[in-house]
């Protein structure tokens, strides 16, 4: 394996300020925090005991003695070795003649991921070995002195990224998962994406970089949050999940513009590619609307974004919720494909198909599709039947497949009932090509409209299996969605409200006075910003007026005020407007490096199930040390130990 010259890229790419530009491979690592003229290169052999590093060294250092410290990454014939070091790969001589037999030694019987210090000279292959797939290909280290500064023991699996490693294994051996180029990629491009972004709020836009106390007190609404036991009797603190009443405070002690990399703690339990501790970029804005916020966040994406990766345009696009809901059946749209929601009950309003019938009598029935493009040449009959059984299920909602193609109505008899006029205004409508297939379901809008969000992505994940291309991987697809509704209904109790987001975001400026006849009709001015289908931004617009707040909080969310009491109180003091937004990082870094899991842009995140599994936190604790809490563990019972008496 060889290692490529992906660290110099990674720098090269993040020096730029916003366009591309062209520039040597070693571009600037960091931008000088203080804008000026002059741009320093990384001295990344600064305060080390070495010289270079090993992915530096080219034809221009032929002659230079150097010292070199890395891992053996691999040997062969005990004639040469491969050192690694975080920046690259370089081919070491290893000395054949007697008089450097303690140096052969030492290089020869070193085991493969033992740590080596060497000295030599920098001398060119010799002709015909030369390797172009390495960047140090052209040159090689002629050792005249070498010190083993720590061997290694038999490792658990090898530092290879093409060797298939259980995530569970590791996650144990982080340490050594770490030492691979992806891992080593995904954090240093995460590294200098957040240092780009520093310098764009705090240095260009005048943004105060605060840090806000972790042990708060618990919220009303929201995620859980993971309590933390104080001294006092029956008081807890709370960890928060986000920043949010310190930073609208800052707002109000005139801070004006905060920025933050925070931490935030959720105890959402098992949750699938979700972690317990996160960390966002987290701004608040005083004197601003939201414009200007999404305005502020598309050129931080746009300064910060890697130049390997193709550039960021903006303005990105916006569209409503309700849009979003009817076109995609989902908030947060992967735009990087077509197959939109079409609604086609003009179509069908005499026809004899009964479940459709039945839909379009109802005060909120609609008919609504989606076109699988060469769906009849890509899906199997099972794979329709598969569509329909999941409708079933989860919807309790039929699909009925047309093709435009009478014979391949598979399973699908209602479909003779539809007319040749229908079928042909469902071509006109639908834009179809002949091995095109129509998903058509019918239903109350949002439940026919979700159901179809759903199918839209599980067909596109199985015409990509198939061989389709879709989506494509290099293209990053952003959007805003807005206008989202202030209040849904309880799930436990529908004819209450709580907060779509949470308690604190303003509603939109034209939909105040249904606060006080139809709340749940109001529109919030909350935001997401949506990235090739994942959320990856959240903010809003804040309530800056006491009274507001007290009402929504008390009246129609029927919350206890006394827990927010501090924050009401601010309110009355001369509370600016003011608004913010906060990028989830994890999320971002993993769709910038296309990783498979926000774990593997994390340097020690915890598995699915909340654990760590290299160190094995959670750990029990001894009850004597719990007794300071006033905390004693009511241990489940065991029902096996039950029945055994």
């Amino acid at each position: 394996m060889y290692f490529p010259s992906w660290l110099s890229q990674l720098y090269k790419g993040l020096s730029r300020p916003i366009r591309r530009t062209t520039q040597p491979i070693w571009g600037s690592l960091y931008r000088s925090l203080v804008q000026s003229p002059q741009r320093r290169n990384p001295e990344f052999n600064s305060f080390a005991v070495r010289t270079n590093t090993c992915g530096e060294l080219r034809s221009s250092h032929l002659g230079q003695e150097v010292t070199l410290c890395g891992w053996i990454q691999y040997r062969r014939q005990n004639t040469f070795l491969v050192l690694r070091d975080f920046h690259g790969l370089v081919q070491v001589v290893i000395p054949q003649d007697e008089s450097a037999a303690s140096v052969k030694k030492i290089l020869c019987e070193a085991p493969v991921e033992s740590v080596v210090r060497v000295s030599g000279t920098v001398i060119s292959r010799p002709a015909g070995q030369e390797n172009p797939k390495m960047p140090t290909g052209e040159i090689e280290i002629k050792v005249k002195t070498a010190e083993l500064l720590n061997a290694c023991k038999k490792l658990p699996f090898e530092i290879k990224d093409f060797m298939k490693k259980t995530e569970a294994l590791r996650l144990q051996y982080r340490y050594l998962d770490l030492r691979s180029f992806q891992m080593q990629y995904n954090l240093r491009l995460r590294s200098q994406m957040v240092m780009k972004m520093r310098e764009y709020l705090c240095n260009l836009h005048g943004f105060v970089d605060i840090e806000t106390p972790t042990l708060f007190k618990r919220t009303p609404g929201g995620a859980k949050e993971f309590l933390v036991p104080s001294r006092e009797p029956g008081k807890f603190y709370s960890l928060p999940q986000s920043p949010q009443q310190f930073k609208q405070l800052l707002m109000v002690g005139g801070l004006d513009r905060y920025f933050q990399v925070a931490r935030c703690y959720r105890d959402e339990g098992s949750r699938p590619d979700r972690q317990p501790e996160f960390t966002q970029i987290d701004i608040e804005m005083s004197f601003v609307d939201q414009t200007g916020i999404q305005s502020l966040i598309e050129g931080l994406l746009q300064y910060s974004w890697p130049n390997d990766k193709d550039p960021v345009v903006v303005p990105f696009p916006t569209v409503t919720f309700t849009e979003a809901l009817a076109t995609y059946g989902t908030d947060k749209p992967d735009t990087r494909f077509g197959m939109k929601i079409i609604d086609i009950s003009d179509v069908f309003r005499n026809t004899e198909i009964g479940f459709l019938q039945d839909a379009l009598s109802k005060p909120h029935g609609t008919v609504k599709a989606i076109c699988i493009p060469e769906g009849a040449k890509y899906l199997k009959r099972r794979d329709i039947e598969s569509i329909r059984k999941f409708a079933a299920d989860h919807f309790n909602q039929e699909i009925l497949p047309v093709f435009l193609n009478a014979n391949r109505n598979w399973n699908s008899p209602v479909a003779n009932f539809i007319m040749e006029s229908q079928r042909l205004e469902l071509i006109r409508l639908m834009d179809t090509q002949e091995e095109d297939v129509v998903l058509l379901t019918a239903g109350e809008h949002n439940k026919a409209c979700s159901l179809l969000g759903k199918l839209r992505l599980e067909c596109a994940d199985l015409l990509e299996t198939r061989g389709m291309v879709l989506r494509d991987p290099t293209l990053f697809s952003f959007l805003w969605v807005v206008d989202f509704p202030l209040f849904l209904p309880k799930e436990e109790n529908p004819r209450e409200l709580e907060s779509a987001h949470h308690p604190f975001t303003a509603p939109h400026p034209s939909d105040i006075h249904l606060l006080y006849t139809e709340p749940q009709k109001a529109r919030s001015q909350h935001y997401d910003l949506v990235l090739n289908g994942n959320e990856i931004g959240g903010g809003s617009i804040r309530i800056h007026n006491a009274e507001l707040q007290h009402y929504i909080l008390a009246t129609l969310l029927k919350e206890d005020v006394k827990m927010l009491s501090h924050l009401l109180q601010a309110l009355d003091y001369g509370a600016p407007p003011h608004g913010g937004i906060a990028l989830g990082l994890d999320r971002l870094i993993c769709l910038v490096t296309g990783s498979p899991s926000i774990r593997d842009v994390i340097a020690f995140p915890k598995s699915f199930r909340g654990h760590d599994l290299m160190s094995n936190a959670p750990d029990s604790i001894p009850p004597e040390e719990l007794k300071p809490y006033h905390i004693r563990v009511s241990w489940p019972t065991d029902s096996k130990a039950e029945r055994a008496h």
